[in-house]
């Protein structure tokens, strides 16, 4: 009789450089970058001080990334920050990342992003923006409240549950669907870009107002810093699949270094053709500024085919977070500091079923309730704690286990590292004055996974696998 033990199933290498680099891209490009230009320039106050954020933000995104390239191509594992905080900093901070993006941070995103495609199909579909159900809450201190559900909330949830479905089969397949819906919303942003600078008739950068650097004007400039940081997060989502990369050493680097070059290019571009084609002041009113960049073009009659572009850049969006951010609930689950029901693996498709099932249920309630939109702020100021920190964590390492293997090295260390913390740590402070009841309750939120980590962690051996 064989008495040799089994190995256990685990998730197989099936991600190629282009894929890896369509997550990258993929996860970054939400529908964001066709509404932030509007929201920095009425917080910055000039198309000059705009462009300016564009590329400090696009800077500090990459001096993140490349030091998240160190970190994933010495430790290719699944939940990417996660793991690194457990290596630099002990279990518990590794673990805190990791509830807080299973409970608060992934959830947020697909619900928020699959929220925001059928907000642009409503403009196709007026009829998804009604309601399907109303409940009126029994009248408290003069006040009366409703719950409704609307056909957008239904479809929106449909979405979440097809898109994991297709990421349950393979890995392989979500990365090329991500492939294919990451070379469609590149073309889709080159499209706004070209038809704006070919068809415009005059140009508008001379119709901007330029404010001084007074302390109003510095607050506006960290406010559109903070829009712009939010349209370029996403980019530490591939190191969550480092243990389905091929080659990692190799390929998350380069993944992470041309994706986020690729993002910033796209990003200047598009924000470039805003202010060429419209005046300062429609810029900073519009609603949907790439429809009236093109409106104003070549006319109103393509405004639905931007809204389908749209909505393409946001189905690449949620295909890319499902598929990543399941890996944390799965990488935790598998060290017994998270909730026995997502462990394993599936024995056929070897993707993490359980995991992504228990990510849909979350953002599907989350999408029905459409409390995600207050969390979503929340999730922005306790996301960049942990990013400080996974970047603080390379230069920690290389003093704490200056021996481990180390494919890459992060460029420009450690001026690099220092500067990307620097940053995060004042991003966080600038939110938690902006909005103290809120970063509260975000700390609130990361601190209350104690509860669980305590019982969790008397179960596990003495040191993480």
């Amino acid at each position: 009789m064989n008495t040799t033990a089994k190995k256990p199933l685990d998730l197989v290498r099936d991600l190629g450089l282009l894929a890896a680099v369509a997550i990258v891209i993929g996860q970054t490009i939400g529908t964001g970058v066709f509404i932030v230009p509007a929201e920095m320039a009425r917080s910055a106050g000039s198309a000059g001080l705009v462009t300016l954020v564009w590329v400090i933000g696009g800077a500090l995104t990459l001096f993140g990334a490349l030091s998240a390239a160190e970190l994933g191509a010495a430790m290719p594992e699944a939940g990417g920050t996660y793991a690194y905080l457990d290596r630099a900093y002990g279990r518990v901070w590794g673990f805190l990342y990791g509830w807080m993006n299973s409970v608060l941070g992934g959830p947020v995103a697909i619900a928020t992003i699959s929220a925001g495609l059928l907000r642009f199909a409503g403009f196709l579909f007026p009829a998804l923006a009604v309601p399907i159900f109303v409940w009126h809450a029994p009248s408290f201190a003069s006040h009366s409240y409703a719950f409704a559900i609307t056909w957008a909330q239904i479809v929106s949830v449909a979405v979440i549950v097809v898109v994991t479905l297709v990421n349950c089969l393979s890995v392989k397949l979500g990365g090329e669907i991500q492939i294919m819906l990451t070379i469609i919303k590149i073309a889709a942003i080159l499209a706004v870009i070209a038809l704006g600078f070919t068809f415009a008739r005059h140009a508008n950068f001379h119709a901007s107002p330029g404010p001084g650097w007074s302390a109003g004007g510095l607050s506006g400039f960290l406010t559109a810093m903070a829009a712009a940081l939010w349209a370029y997060d996403g980019w530490a989502n591939l190191t969550m699949v480092g243990s389905e990369v091929k080659d990692p050493g190799r390929n998350i680097p380069r993944s992470l270094f041309a994706g986020v070059l690729v993002v910033c290019a796209l990003y200047l571009g598009m924000s470039a053709v805003c202010f060429y084609v419209l005046p300062f002041a429609e810029v900073a009113s519009s609603p949907f500024v790439a429809a009236d960049v093109v409106a104003k073009a070549i006319g109103h009659s393509v405004a639905s085919w931007i809204a389908i572009a749209t909505m393409l850049c946001a189905l690449g969006s949620i295909n890319s977070s499902v598929l990543t951010n399941a890996r944390v609930d799965y990488a935790m689950a598998r060290d017994g500091l998270f909730f026995r029901v997502v462990r394993g693996v599936h024995p056929r498709f070897l993707t993490p079923v359980r995991a992504l099932f228990f990510q849909a249920i979350i953002a599907s309630l989350l999408a029905l309730t459409g409390t995600f939109e207050q969390l979503a702020n929340l999730y922005v100021f306790a996301q960049w704690i942990f990013y400080g920190l996974q970047t603080a964590g390379v230069i920690w390492l290389r003093h704490k286990d200056p021996g481990m293997s180390r494919p890459y090295k992060t460029w420009g260390y450690p001026f690099v590292p220092i500067v990307f913390v620097i940053g995060a740590v004042a991003l966080t402070v600038n939110l938690l004055i902006a909005m103290p009841v809120r970063s509260v309750i975000g700390l609130a939120l990361i601190l209350s996974g104690l509860l669980f980590y305590r019982n969790w962690s008397k179960e596990m051996p003495a040191s993480s696998p």
